[in-house]
């Protein structure tokens, strides 16, 4: 490869490092060609987006953004793929569905809104972390609770003061 194409790559990849908070760096090496291209797909339909690296090339680019991947250097060994998502916790929950079937693909390590997580055995805690969407909606949902059991609280002691009254006044008859 010439020097300009790498550098072309380099480039690419750190630009995609810059644009997204949430990368898992994988080792899809030991799936066949078949099974590679389920992952692809299942990866296309989830929004994930799968990418073969060159170690050294990845290397670069992660010293050409300002992020602190220095944690990561320690997963730059072997073959190694890229999956960028929005959501932290996809590129996961793809690999343990994944996994049902096949041992691979390993995580080597995660970066997950600046938090590096190395080793393959984070994958259960990578898969139960929360998207931003999920968290704000049980934070509206534990908002609205409070107001919620104010305002049955009300509506079911109209219905028992209305009740009693009723009762009271056929009584006095």
């Amino acid at each position: 490869m010439r020097k300009e194409d790498k550098k072309q790559l380099i480039d690419s990849i750190a630009e995609q490092l810059k644009e997204n908070n949430n990368f898992y760096l994988t080792d899809v090496s030991s799936l066949n060609a078949e099974d590679t291209s389920k992952l692809r797909r299942m990866c296309f339909n989830r929004g994930i987006q799968l990418r073969v690296v060159k170690n050294t090339l990845l290397a670069k680019a992660m010293e050409a953004v300002d992020k602190e991947l220095d944690e990561l250097n320690v997963a730059l060994k072997g073959h190694t793929s890229l999956m960028f998502s929005e959501a932290g916790n996809a590129p996961a929950k793809l690999i343990k569905e994944f996994r049902k079937k096949s041992e691979y693909p390993k995580v080597k390590a995660a970066y997950i809104e600046e938090t590096v997580y190395v080793g393959d055995n984070q994958i259960d805690f990578l898969a139960s972390i929360k998207s931003k969407n999920e968290l704000i909606g049980d934070l509206v949902a534990l908002l609205q609770s409070p107001a919620k059991n104010v305002v049955s609280a009300l509506q079911s002691g109209g219905n028992n003061l209305t009740g009693i009254l009723k009762t009271l006044s056929e009584k006095s008859e």
